[in-house]
């Protein structure tokens, strides 16, 4: 079947506005580790899927869901030994004071979750939100939406604040501490907007890696700062980490763990269950309590004994085959490479992000001052056209986005970095 039959087959059923990769779309079959396969049996290097987070159906995830949905699979009101011992293991990657652990389906059900946990506790409703980022798709989380097209904008309840990057060339020459406490301003007055209009102040929600925003080089002691104006204000702190959790930024396993800093509420979704649908909300024992004493909350699928078998071996994968360290690890040689790449072309800027969650700028000028997400859009057609699939980030779409599963080994790093030194040479010459 060629690909017009499958997109007006699609068309047909999905719609129009599913969005759908590159101009020509892969159509893949099978994937194994960090490879993926297309109807025509070619292979392609795998470099943006961070769901599949330890590798394209890994075998032991594979034997692990086989084996518990030929045994049983049942929700949560009965008691289960296998859904305990994931709690568990899972609870235990975490802080002491983290010590609780509500199981749901997605990261935007995490994230809806996290957000009545916290209005129930601060019962204030005001929150606070990056102003280019993305948490979800329910109701409540298209009114926060900022860096996608929504028809809600944004809710009356809501602020937004800009992220610095000490990379921009606005900030250059000036200080981590300049950079940062003009930031803060924004932080200061979105909070104050919020307490004059009656709303008060439930939460902020940060992904810790910023990754919607374009990989920021942060300030030091931004994060600190924005979570400590927040609490004085009387809310909370919600840490996403659908996607900086698990080990993908190489030196925490927490992306959240790079910082002075312990959230209140961590959201986790994605790569929980390497592409089976798992996600949670970790939290402290008295805010649980608070919430369960006026809330029954109940979700039918959520923490089911399949679910939680696949949740933990991938655990035990990452420990087994020495994933977190193996990213940090890579990641550092990556870094060297493309930063010696960009170093050599005048319209590229600094490599961005950590650990295996990387990328770098594209800009028209030497000055880089004008971003130019136009040429974004050719590098990664190109690095696609030599089997390695990638994307582009940011409020211009001018970063590439370049996350690979955790199974991303030495041998593959040739062929990464090869793709992309190519497609920079044929493209930016």
């Amino acid at each position: 079947m060629t690909t017009s039959d499958l997109l007006k087959r699609r068309f047909a059923t999905i719609g129009r506005h599913s969005p759908l990769f590159y101009d020509e779309p892969v159509h893949l079959v099978s994937g194994s580790g960090v490879w993926l396969t297309d109807v025509t049996g070619r292979r392609y290097l795998d470099a943006y899927n961070n769901v599949p987070h330890v590798g394209h159906a890994h075998p032991r995830v594979v034997e692990a869901l086989r084996s518990q949905a030929a045994t049983l699979n049942i929700h949560t009101r009965y008691l289960n030994e296998r859904v305990l011992e994931y709690a568990e293991a899972l609870l235990a990657t975490f802080e002491p004071e983290l010590d609780r652990v509500l199981f749901t389906n997605s990261g935007s059900e995490a994230n809806e979750l996290a957000f009545r946990i916290a209005q129930e506790h601060t019962r204030a409703s005001g929150i606070l939100v990056t102003d280019f980022s993305y948490h979800g798709n329910t109701i409540l989380l298209a009114g926060i939406t900022t860096g996608l097209k929504t028809r809600e904008g944004l809710a009356p309840n809501v602020r937004a604040f800009p992220v610095p990057d000490l990379d921009a060339a606005s900030n250059a020459g000036r200080s981590h501490e300049e950079v940062r406490d003009e930031a803060l301003v924004h932080v200061d007055r979105a909070i104050a907007e919020l307490v004059e209009a009656g709303f008060g102040i439930s939460a902020v929600i940060l992904e810790s890696i910023f990754s919607t925003e374009g990989l920021p080089t942060l300030p030091e002691g931004y994060i600190e700062g924005v979570a400590a104006r927040v609490r004085a204000a009387g809310g909370l702190v919600i840490g996403d980490e659908v996607q900086a959790g698990l080990g993908r930024t190489g030196s925490t396993f927490w992306g959240y763990q790079r910082y002075d800093l312990l959230p209140d509420l961590v959201t986790l979704g994605k790569p929980l269950g390497n592409g089976h649908p798992l996600a949670a909300v970790v939290t402290r024992d008295e805010l649980l309590e608070e919430f369960g004493t006026h809330n029954e909350f109940f979700n039918t699928f959520a923490g089911n004994p399949v679910s939680s078998a696949v949740g933990l071996e991938v655990l035990h994968i990452i420990e087994d085959e020495h994933l977190v360290p193996r990213s940090g690890r890579l990641g550092q040689v990556i870094r060297q490479d493309l930063t010696e790449l960009t170093a050599g072309h005048d319209l590229l800027g600094p490599v961005k992000g950590d650990g295996l969650f990387f990328g770098f700028s594209v800009f028209e000028d030497p000055e880089h001052r004008t971003p130019d997400p136009v040429t974004t859009k050719r590098l990664v057609e190109e690095i696609k056209a030599q089997d390695v699939l990638l994307s582009k980030i940011g409020p211009t779409g001018s970063v590439l986005k370049i996350r690979p599963p955790l199974a991303l080994q030495d041998e593959h790093l040739p062929i990464l970095l090869g793709a992309i030194r190519s497609a920079v040479a044929r493209t930016m010459p």
